[in-house]
Order: structure tokens, then sequence, then C-alpha cells
């Protein structure tokens, strides 16, 4: 079984088609079907169902991706620790929520490039409970997020900083003049939310405990969350970090939640099988260096 025919069968997935995948890696598409041929040759079995102009995983290719994948990795560690006696070079995946990666993550990845220019940095922006998936399945070396502090026994887990919390309204919003917000307080009010986990599960835990009916639009975006509350659609419950701007302008207002003392934590992740490569350990060192400044 040949790397690079499992290089072009990761490929093939990954880009979702042959054609695809040959412009992805500078082969022919006769080239592509080639080496999958080669590969289910070997296999004794099709790896791909051809529905269309669509190709879909069968059983046995779902199952051969997980080992090609980590063939892949293993060959990429195995060079990366054989060269340049140590010093950071090759591909580092991280994957980081959007508020981590708008607020938190462009300075330290800014100075990690500076320092590493050998290191290739591949982003994902995901959601809290796919980068742990991904995590767990190799799809990302690293992942930035925040979250509640949570047990894993999967994963390595750096806790960099607390993050505080706020209830925010539009200004004007009756609860403005409140000196405290309840969760009863909410009753009936619509509530602009993130996705399930995280710093939406305190809220909700609040309301749920007090029995407090809202109406709930869940959101993808913390930036599209931040502009519906300032045109008065509803009420959100942000890190602070992504709504610091907006309240100094007082386009934002923070209401004067009963529970302020809730908070998340920014954390930095790995499997606690992964191999951590030169490059693994220095972004480590760095966004350390960087959370001690956060938390002034």
């Amino acid at each position: 079984m040949e790397m690079r025919h499992l290089k072009t069968f990761t490929t093939v997935v990954e880009s979702g088609g042959f054609t695809r995948a040959g412009a992805k890696l500078g082969y022919t598409q006769s080239t592509i079907t080639a080496h999958i041929q080669s590969l289910e040759a070997e296999i004794g079995s099709p790896l791909f169902d051809r529905l269309g102009k669509r190709v879909v995983l069968t059983e046995n290719g779902q199952r051969l991706l997980q080992y090609a994948k980590e063939i892949l990795r293993l060959s990429e560690e195995a060079v990366i620790s054989s060269s340049m006696e140590g010093q950071p070079s090759g591909t580092m995946r991280i994957g980081a929520t959007e508020s981590l990666m708008v607020y938190r993550l462009p300075p330290v990845l800014y100075e990690f490039k500076k320092r590493y220019p050998n290191v290739q940095l591949i982003l994902q922006p995901s959601e809290n409970w796919q980068l742990h998936s991904k995590l767990k399945s190799g799809e990302v070396d690293l992942s930035v997020i925040t979250d509640l502090e949570r047990v894993d026994t999967d994963l390595c887990v750096h806790y960099l900083v607390r993050e505080t919390l706020s209830l925010i309204a539009p200004p004007g919003h009756p609860l403005t003049q409140q000196s405290t917000v309840d969760p009863s307080d909410l009753d009936g009010e619509t509530l602009l939310m993130t996705e399930p986990g995280s710093y939406r599960d305190l809220l909700e835990h609040w309301l749920k405990a007090e029995r407090v009916n809202t109406a709930i639009i869940d959101f993808w975006s913390i930036e599209a969350i931040k502009h519906c509350v300032m045109s008065g659609l509803g009420l959100s419950y942000l890190p602070k970090i992504a709504v610091e701007e907006e309240l100094e302008r007082r386009r934002l207002i923070s209401l004067p939640w009963r529970h302020s003392a809730d908070f998340v934590t920014t954390q930095l992740a790995y499997h606690k099988d992964k191999w951590l490569s030169p490059a693994m350990i220095q972004f480590i060192k760095l966004i350390e260096e960087h959370a001690r400044g956060w938390q002034v």
C-alpha cells in the first residue's frame, strides 16, 4: 500500500471528488482513478460509491479513511522529527472558535509566523463540539476553545484565562434601567444564541432552574449576534472580550446580571496520544506567554 495512494484517497474525501483532488494534487483524473483502483484492489472491495457525479465513501472506505489519516500523520511526524534538528517546520493545523480567532489569536499567530516562517499554519474555525471531535479524529493538531472546565480523558488541556461573560442589551431596553437583572426578568424576551455548549449552557441552566420562557434564535456568528442586538432584535450572553468595543462606545449595554460570577475558560487542547512536534511545543509556549497578558 503506497503512501501516495493513501494521500490521494484522503484528498478525494476532503475535496469531495476526483476532479477536485486532481487539481489540488496536480494529478490528472486518470492518475487519481488509478490510485484509487490500486487501493481497491488491495482492499478487495470498492472504497467509493459513484452516484452520478458524486462519490460517497462505502463502509470499507470509511474504515480505511481512519487508518489512512493516522498513517499519513505518523509519516509526517517521522519526517519532522528527523529533520532540521528539532527546528519547527512542517504543517500545523489549529482549530479555534470564532470569538478566539477574532479576539485572542491574531497577535499570537502573527508572532508565531514571524518566529517560525517554515511552519505552515492551517486554521480551521469551528464550533466547540466540532473541535473536540476533530482533535479525537486527528483532523486538527491543536484547538483553542472557550468552554466550561470539563474533564475529558482523551485530551490534554491547558487552561489559559477565565473569560468574563456579559448579558447584553441595546441602549434604551427597559432592563437597562434595573439595578439587578434576574432570570425571571428574561421571561418573554428573545435571546440570540450561539451554538449549544459553553456559555449558552450557563444561561439556559438558570432559565430552566427558574422555569423562565424565552424565544431563542440560533446564530452562526457572534458578529451577527452583536449587530442584531444593537438593532433591537433581542438580548444575548457573550464573552466580554467579544463585546468590549461596543460596550465602551455604548452601542451595547452590559446588564447587571445576578449571575455575573459565571465564567468560561479559554483553553488549549490536544489529544493525549498526540506526538508534540517542535512547532506545537513552541506554539503552546507562545500562547501561554500571551495568556499571562490576557489576565491583566
